[in-house]
């Protein structure tokens, strides 16, 4: 049974954003604000520089091989090796489980922010409301994840308008402050930068979207541009606003951030705001849940390293692989339980440079035997400089360990 083509580019759009945004502005920002401070920006913007390059490979090789395996498939295409797009698809399944744990202990500290409820009750609860609307279909999922995409967008503007000073003033308290120029802020920047990766990371998960995607050559790789362009402009100024304000380590240690943040001397209710992340927190765990279900799925209808047959099936009455996504929300249950937020996001960070590293150099490879005309034609040096930044993120995470730098 095939999944059904069923989404446009504003829904996709919508669907990419909504899930980018809800992890890495609502979820880890505070954490990246703790590791960088002042430099937050900073870090983000380093972030950026790293996805950039990978978002433009996958905007090509999503076009050249349209599969809900995403990357599974992409590796498998430019290496001819089912064994290492097995552990590429392994590799992928747990980063977004994992990032769907990060997102569910998010949503947790939030709630916590204004109503009182046990971790294990509201974690339990998201878990079943996400596969109550993930397995009732892809259409059904991105209406609800268009809706509260435009909560999220509409909840970050009124953000930046409550915290417009400190945004305008953060170049000046950089400049003054010194922290560019200290011995510590190299560490610093890319110890915010390998958690702010994490928040990149959405656009391999609209890339998985297209087996379910209209005139998916077309629509996807703008759909991937446009959703990299909007978020990171959100990233930067929603960081700059943050850390021109006085009280960073509070913003770091608060359970909704944000809200914190926006509320602390404006007189704004701190009620709405959180209601609003809520929202978007939900969204953005609704993503990673599907996108986990759907590589599995790939990986049991191909039998790669024996991941077993059944899940591969998808029901025939919702069009959605429900044993599938029932095997990985059972898995983000247990994490989000028990393992705390910034290790998970290090986790997922660290074991989705290694996809982008391989996705890079599969289509470095898939350019040099062949160029389709009705795919986006990248420069040749675009997945080199992704395989680059990658891999110079890799060993920067690998320093950061073992030295205790920046965290």
């Amino acid at each position: 049974m095939p999944l059904k083509r069923s989404m446009g580019l504003t829904s996709l759009i919508l669907y990419g954003t909504g899930t980018i945004l809800g992890a890495g502005i609502f979820v880890v920002i505070g954490e990246v604000m703790g590791r960088a401070g002042t430099l937050a920006p900073l870090a983000y913007a380093a972030a950026g520089v790293v996805a950039v390059f990978t978002a433009l490979s996958f905007a090509e090789i999503a076009a050249r091989v349209p599969s809900a395996g995403g990357a599974i498939d992409y590796v498998r295409e430019g290496f001819g090796s089912d064994r290492f797009a097995g552990v590429i698809g392994w590799m992928m399944i747990i980063a977004n489980i994992v990032s769907g744990a990060t997102i569910t202990t998010g949503f947790v500290s939030y709630l916590n922010s204004f109503l009182d409820v046990p971790h294990w009750i509201a974690t339990s609860g998201l878990v079943v409301l996400l596969g109550a609307i993930s397995i009732a279909g892809m259409k059904q999922s991105a209406w609800f994840m268009s809706v509260t995409t435009a909560i999220g967008i509409a909840t970050l503007l009124v953000v930046l308008w409550l915290l417009r000073d400190s945004l305008i003033g953060w170049p000046g308290k950089l400049a003054e402050g010194g922290e560019l120029g200290s011995a510590g802020a190299v560490g610093a920047i890319l110890g915010g930068a390998f958690l702010a990766i994490y928040s990149f990371i959405g656009f391999g998960d609209v890339a998985q979207t297209a087996e379910e995607v209209k005139d998916v050559k077309k629509t996807l790789p703008l759909a991937m541009w446009l959703v990299l362009l909007i978020v990171f402009v959100f990233y930067l100024a929603v960081a700059a606003a943050l850390a021109g304000r006085t009280d960073i380590q509070g913003i770091a240690g608060a359970d909704a951030p944000l809200v914190y943040a926006a509320t602390q001397d404006t007189g704004f209710p701190a009620l709405p705001l959180a209601i609003a992340s809520l929202f978007v927190i939900v969204n953005g765990a609704l993503t990673q849940v599907i996108a986990a279900a759907r590589l599995l799925m790939d990986m049991g209808r191909d039998d790669l390293l024996s991941t077993p047959a059944l899940f591969g099936r998808v029901n025939g009455t919702t069009h959605t692989p429900i044993i599938a996504t029932l095997a990985s929300l059972g898995v983000i249950l247990v994490l989000a339980l028990f393992v705390p937020l910034g290790t998970l996001a290090s986790g997922t960070s660290l074991a989705i440079l290694f996809v982008f590293t391989a996705v890079n150099a599969a289509l470095w490879k898939l350019k040099r035997e062949s160029q389709p005309e009705d795919v986006p034609n990248m420069w040749k040096l675009v997945p080199v400089l992704g395989v680059v930044t990658c891999a110079l993120a890799i060993v920067g995470q690998v320093v950061l360990w073992t030295t205790g730098i920046g965290g």
